[in-house]
């Protein structure tokens, strides 16, 4: 440990579960901005059985104090598979397999089930330094790695400050691609619609009609509001949407109902109403300034019904509530046409396995100049009028 009799040493931990861990002190390294680095979300990932041995991951926190005091942390987890990253790293697997090298174990420094770019070395507002505590976190990541004799230590979907950190630290920078939309200003969901080319405005404008002729209605919940009723609804929408797609539910009921009970307002349910009865919702959760998509369901498969209840409302919300950003999850062309644009994000690389950092540099390279390709064609594709 270093330090100075005018700046205290730094103590490292590393925990396997949050319980022990003061929420406020946790919460404090984010302002509690963000909803899903929470001590409310990430300990209730672990409260209400949605991590461990059954779905293969088992929390490795790092913590750094100076005295008692807690300064930085990753949100860290030792993986047995690669479920519920959506980095997706298939062919690292087959890669180590074939030189009959174990993949597994390996590090994640990311939030579970949540394909959402934010914070992941989380530094106290009030610490100095910030960088070098956000190296520390690297570093303690990959020694804890080493000792579990992991294949690597993984940051998933990094901000850019954290991932150009990572990658001047010696990570190997990896990118991907979203589809997120931004708010330019709009005053309501009219003029979202007047910037849109005259063919894609007309298409929306149809699937809002056909979805409002079919005799439904929306309300807006949040986890102030939401009841038992709602959230044991919703969780069998949940379900059956896993199910129906090959999917593995882990999200329980007990997470959804005590978590929204925790972070309030920033939890927000849109529900899908006909004739008294709710027959489809979407989850979302929000910062400050992004309203984040999860997930959705419903018990009626009815024309444009996933569109208004998964986008729409969203980015009506967003405009009501002049949120900056709607980030509706991973994954999906279609959302371009809906006003969504493609977005690169970012994830960072830490191989431990001998002989394999040259390779995967190598791929990462390779792939990222194809995404940036691919994402400069579907620009080609925006919605947007062109304008001047």
């Amino acid at each position: 440990m270093i330090g100075t009799p005018e700046q205290p040493s730094l103590r490292v931990e590393i925990r396997d579960g949050l319980d022990a861990v003061e929420p406020g002190s946790w919460d404090a390294l984010t302002a509690g901005r963000e909803p899903f680095l929470r001590h409310a979300f990430l300990e209730g990932l672990e409260r209400y059985g949605c991590l461990g041995r059954r779905y293969g991951w088992f929390p490795q926190h790092v913590l750094l104090f100076r005295d008692d005091r807690l300064v930085a942390a990753a949100p860290c987890y030792a993986k047995t598979n690669n479920y519920g990253e959506f980095v997706f790293d298939w062919a690292w697997q087959a890669a180590w397999e074939r030189q009959g090298q174990p993949y597994y174990p390996k590090l994640v420094i990311s939030v579970p089930y949540t394909p959402a770019t934010g914070p992941r070395l989380l530094i106290h507002p009030d610490a100095d330094d910030p960088a070098a505590l956000q190296r520390r976190l690297l570093d303690a990541a990959v020694a804890r790695g080493q000792e579990l004799g992991a294949s690597g230590v993984h940051v998933l979907f990094p901000p850019e400050p954290e991932a150009a950190l990572a990658a001047e630290s010696g990570l190997v920078r990896r990118m991907g691609c979203q589809y997120h939309w931004h708010n330019r200003g709009y005053t309501d969901f009219d003029a979202f619609l007047a910037a849109l080319s005259s063919k894609k405005r007309k298409n929306v404008k149809r699937e809002r009609r056909r979805v409002r002729e079919q005799g439904i209605e929306f309300r807006v919940l949040t986890g102030a509001t939401a009841s038992a009723e709602d959230w044991a609804r919703f969780h069998r929408f949940y379900q059956d949407t896993f199910e129906r797609h090959m999917g593995i539910p882990t999200l329980s009921e007990g997470f959804f109902a005590g978590t929204a009970a925790a972070l309030g307002p920033q939890v927000v349910l849109f529900e899908a109403c006909r004739e008294s009865a709710t027959i489809a919702a979407a989850l979302c959760y929000r910062s400050h300034d992004t309203l984040y998509g999860r997930f959705w369901g419903s018990s009626l498969e009815l024309p444009d019904l996933h569109f208004e209840t998964c986008y729409y409302q969203g980015i009506e919300y967003c405009i009501d509530e002049r949120l900056a950003r709607f980030e509706p999850g991973a994954q999906g062309e279609h959302k371009i046409p809906r006003g969504f644009l493609p977005v690169p994000t970012a994830s960072a690389h830490a191989v431990l396995t001998p002989g394999f950092g040259a390779s995967v540099k190598d791929f990462c390279l390779r792939e990222s100049q194809m995404m940036q390709a691919q994402c400069q064609q579907l620009m080609q594709h925006s919605p947007y009028r062109q304008e001047g």
